[in-house]
């Protein structure tokens, strides 16, 4: 009775965005308490943690032996099961702490394409890192509300959701994924293709941070003013062993990035080919949504079109369309029950 009368003032709910790359947790009334990097610093010794989030993205590629850094989930599931539900509770209880003693019941977006054993996984984590319930919602669908889109309505609605460790293609119709697409090759994998260039062409060795702010400095998905700027890049030359700088293109990092954006391009493809008559015809006129910090990529919309010959739209605040879409299914849970995955 306690219980129930302190979550009737103090709400105990959350809803969790659970990415490869950064983790959020929204809460309602309050919108988006936290947004952290999901890294885990580790004691060697006894794994210990020594540090979570932001701290520990600090100590990437510059931590001692003492110390590992691990990125617990790869391509948007579970890669370190441990490390991932210490991640979790630590996550959790920060955000919760501040409102209410109650365990939450937690909504968490996951991939449309995860197997049965990787929901099971991720359920678990939440529930022994302290969820009194666990809601799994596919992200496409989570980002489709998000963005707004009207997805109960008898029509399509067609969203792309680039993300750190996931790229998830969809057509949504009466609150149901008509069908989808669950690509293992988004930001990260730009980054290891930006990496991989710098090596090859230049010799030079070059971490996963510096990777990103290459990235994020000169990427580009279609030729503009990006291509003609440079940036200096400082590593290890892999010939002399020693460190060097070296000056980059926006040219060549958009020519870095190729292979993984074509994979994008190609998958946005095959989702329109399975997409039933009917449901073509609105996305002919609705266009396509952008979702996800891939959204960003400058260019990466006029690409789209010129390949589609569809209207695409980046959606307001992409990096938290997810969380967002998860977080209003917690004020409406008749379309949470339709819309949670079961596991």
């Amino acid at each position: 009775m306690l219980l129930r009368f302190l979550s009737h003032f103090f709400p105990s709910d959350m809803a969790v965005d659970l990415g490869t790359a950064n983790t959020l947790v929204y809460a309602p009334g309050e919108g988006i308490v936290l947004n952290e990097p999901s890294i885990v610093a580790l004691s060697t010794a006894d794994r210990s943690v020594i540090a979570v989030g932001a701290q520990a993205k600090a100590m990437l590629g510059r931590a001692p032996g003492t110390i590992e850094v691990v990125r617990p989930l790869r391509h948007g599931v579970i890669a370190d099961y441990d490390t991932t539900e210490k991640m979790l509770y630590h996550f959790i209880r920060r955000a919760h702490r501040r409102r209410s003693p109650v365990h939450p019941r937690v909504v968490i977006s996951v991939p449309s394409g995860i197997t049965q054993v990787e929901r099971r996984a991720v359920q678990e984590s939440a529930s022994h890192a302290g969820a009194r319930r666990v809601f799994l919602i596919a992200e496409p669908t989570a980002a489709a509300i998000g963005a707004g889109l009207p997805i109960s309505e008898p029509g399509a609605s067609m969203i792309v959701d680039i993300g750190g460790g996931t790229t998830e293609v969809a057509v949504i119709s009466l609150s149901g994924i008509v069908f989808s697409s669950s690509l293992r090759i988004a930001g990260d994998d730009m980054n290891d293709a930006i990496a991989s260039h710098v090596r090859k062409s230049h010799s030079l060795l070059i971490g996963e941070r510096r990777s990103e702010e290459i990235k994020l400095s000169l990427g580009s998905a279609y030729p503009g003013a990006r291509d003609n700027e440079t940036i200096a890049v400082k590593g290890r030359d892999l010939t002399a062993g020693i460190p060097k700088t070296i000056y980059v293109s926006g040219a060549e990092v958009r020519e870095a990035l190729r292979e993984p954006i074509e994979a994008i391009v190609e998958a946005v493809h095959g989702c329109l080919e399975k997409t039933p008559p009917e449901l073509a015809a609105d996305i002919v006129d609705n266009g396509i949504t952008l979702t996800g910090g891939g959204a960003l990529l400058p260019g990466l919309d006029l690409l789209l079109h010129q390949q589609t010959d569809l209207p695409i739209t980046i959606s307001e605040d992409p990096l938290t369309c997810v969380v967002r879409g998860a977080g209003r299914l917690l004020d409406e849970p008749e379309v949470l029950a339709r819309v949670s995955i079961p596991v």
